[in-house]
């Protein structure tokens, strides 16, 4: 039984949402602010949004009937019966009730008993990622079957991972800061439209309108470009306006298997080649995130 619920958790999507941890994480060390526990407390919490959404995904595509034998990606939890509906549930209160109380612990130790106003914020924020993680499939109104998941990504994935890490370790806002993160989330963004191009067919026969159903196969391509264009643009102004060394040019190692996926995409046209791509962009957004951070403190 636990097997199923490991494999449910989905450990292959936990390098992406950590990128953005990393990324402000780095950024924060290399203008003096360090506190290790704040680092690890932030990854724990940034885990447990991801295993919520995963297994709330789960669930919602699975009593929807999303999740059916048409659909090309790999064979989820409740599609084959390893795990019931009112279990899967469970496992969602019980993540989320863990994930809480371990960004209570993360907001206590970022602003202890001073800054009131911060943690209630953060408070705030913490609670927003839950019900975000939950409310992507899950329930009647659930926003991933009206074509703004990838709102969610881009903000929670890249503006608020890399932003708030930030803020958490300097209790201050660097506005080019916003420029790394943008480019963490039109990453984040690029996986997840691979993920909707590969079931565009089968998210449209559900009635789960995503935007790529929305806007159809090839402006989904364009779109995809865009995402990993302008990531390129935002991290390589900031290396501008930052400049100290040459070593701050490491992540352009990241962009080398992206510019590949790149072309891959343009030569694409069947569906079921999309799903290779999703783990490669993952990964290279993963590299990215360790590169950039280590071009930073060297």
């Amino acid at each position: 039984m636990l097997k199923n619920y490991i494999q449910a958790a989905r450990l292959r999507t936990l390098p992406l949402s950590i990128s953005g941890i990393i990324v402000g994480s780095f950024i924060a060390y290399a203008n003096g602010y360090n506190n290790i526990l704040i680092f690890i407390l932030a990854i724990l919490t940034t885990i447990g949004f991801q295993i919520i959404s995963n297994f709330a995904n789960d669930y919602g595509d699975g009593v929807k009937g999303t999740d059916n034998e048409n659909r090309i990606g790999p064979e989820r939890a409740l599609q084959t019966g390893a795990i019931k509906p009112k279990q899967m549930l469970n496992a969602i209160i019980i993540t989320s009730t863990i994930t809480f109380i371990i960004a209570l612990m993360l907001i206590y130790v970022s602003f202890g008993k001073d800054n009131f106003t911060y943690s209630i914020v953060f408070f705030i924020l913490g609670i927003a990622s839950i019900a975000a993680a939950i409310k992507y499939t899950m329930g009647e109104n659930a926003y991933g079957y009206s074509g703004f998941g990838d709102v969610f990504v881009f903000l929670f994935f890249g503006i608020l991972s890399v932003c708030g890490t930030y803020f958490l370790f300097s209790n201050q806002l660097d506005l080019t800061v916003f420029l790394p993160a943008f480019s963490v989330g039109f990453l984040s963004t690029a996986v997840l439209n691979l993920n909707n191009m590969r079931d565009i067919e089968n998210d449209r026969n559900a009635n789960k309108n995503t935007l790529v159903v929305k806007m159809g196969s090839k402006n989904a391509k364009f779109y995809h470009y865009t995402l990993i264009i302008g990531s390129f643009i935002c991290v390589t102004i900031y290396t501008v306006i930052n400049f100290k060394s040459m070593k701050q040019l490491l992540f352009i190692i990241a962009y080398i298997p992206i510019a590949i996926h790149f072309f891959k995409v343009i030569k694409t046209t069947t569906p079921e080649n999309y799903d290779p791509e999703l783990k490669k962009v993952a990964l290279s957004t993963f590299l990215f995130a360790i590169l950039f951070g280590i071009g930073l403190v060297l």
